[in-house]
């Protein structure tokens, strides 16, 4: 079991750790920083920053955030551009986020995937010291229907790994679809049958190209089963992404971005709703998760512990997690709460109101 959280905000990392029945902050790392996602490897720890003008940083950490070592960022190559969309030209590309880290299979013990804005994914064998664009995705055609879904440009933001095979990738893409490879990154598959975007005109709502997926997850234990919870709504595959069915009448709202799935169990999955488009709050003002146990046939609302009066937390993409044995989550908002359950999310627990923005939670 987990008993370290790696908490990523607009001011700084915050690693929390369980000491006597409960968790306290143990470590503070980049105090001031843009700390947007970090990654729990076996080497270590990983840390994307963001400094806006000065441009994105990777940092890792071997001794569990005392230390830190700098590393490379993905670089596009000179001369590469994408489409920004509503008919402007192309631009030159370059690094606006790592907005996924992943690591490789268990027989690849350097590897690291990256997935960036504008919608770039990279791999390194080094553990981060160098990266190389997967031109595989980048230079399929249909990367010129992509555009950014609440940013400017798209983004990759869920990347997941087969642990059957390391060779087997899926990657989600925001507004770009579900995508799969069978062979490392050499070539592509868009597999976004069964999604529909509401917000495009009707001739393109089925377009598996123009899908804004905002997380996509995959059960360890299980991993043809996947989750997502799109624009439009929750998804699931059973068939390793290759197509996808809705999971209608989410209570309260099928509207979201965090989406996690249990690791033993394929049918049980967590999610954050709130209302949509310009309002991005919770519905009520009540933060509840809600939670299915048999596949989206129905759901609970959990709110024991939760704020349920004049709440506007909203929580990321990245913003909910879940340990490896399926009982502990966290969800980490928008207003700088950060709550833990310990029993699935029928009981949650404040571990602090009063930290900046959170972007992303990990348990390590």
């Amino acid at each position: 079991m987990a008993d370290r959280l790696l908490v990523s905000t607009r001011k700084g990392l915050f690693a929390f750790v369980r000491q006597g029945g409960g968790w306290v902050l143990r470590r503070k790392a980049f105090l001031g920083e843009n700390v947007t996602l970090t990654l729990a490897h076996s080497s270590g720890w990983y840390a994307a920053l963001n400094h806006g003008h000065f441009g994105v940083k990777l940092r890792h950490s071997a001794d569990e955030g005392e230390t830190w070592e700098e590393r490379a960022v993905p670089a596009y190559p000179a001369h590469e551009t994408f489409v920004p969309g509503d008919g402007k030209p192309a631009i030159p590309a370059s690094l606006k986020l790592i907005w996924a880290l992943e690591a490789g299979g268990t027989d690849q013990p350097g590897r690291l995937w990256a997935g960036t804005m504008p919608g770039g994914l990279f791999r390194s064998d080094d553990g981060g010291r160098s990266w190389d664009l997967v031109r595989g995705l980048w230079d399929r055609p249909e990367r010129a229907k992509w555009f950014g879904g609440g940013a400017d440009v798209p983004g990759i933001h869920s990347i997941c790994v087969d642990p059957r095979d390391s060779r087997s990738l899926r990657v989600g893409v925001s507004c770009g679809g579900v995508w799969l490879s069978e062979d490392g990154g050499e070539n592509w598959s868009l597999t976004g049958e069964g999604m529909f975007a509401d917000f495009m005109p009707p001739e393109l709502r089925n377009d598996p190209a123009i899908q804004d997926p905002h997380r996509m997850v995959q059960c360890p234990s299980s991993p043809d089963h996947l989750w997502v919870q799109h624009h439009n709504g929750v998804f699931r595959s059973i068939d390793g992404a290759r197509s996808w069915r809705e999971v209608p009448d989410v209570p309260p709202s099928v509207f979201g971005f965090g989406v996690a799935v249990h690791p033993q169990e394929p049918n049980t999955a967590w999610f954050v709703p709130a209302i949509k488009d310009e309002t991005r709050i919770p519905v009520d003002g009540r933060l509840v998760v809600t939670r299915t146990r048999d596949g989206g046939q129905s759901f609970t609302v959990l709110r024991e512990g939760l704020p349920q009066e004049n709440a506007f937390d909203l929580v990321y993409r990245h913003g909910l997690a879940i340990d490896d044995t399926g009982d502990r989550l966290a969800i980490g908002s928008t207003t700088g709460g950060l709550w833990l359950s310990e029993d699935q999310g029928d009981s949650w627990g404040l571990l602090s109101a009063q930290l900046p923005p959170i972007y992303a939670v990990c348990f390590a």
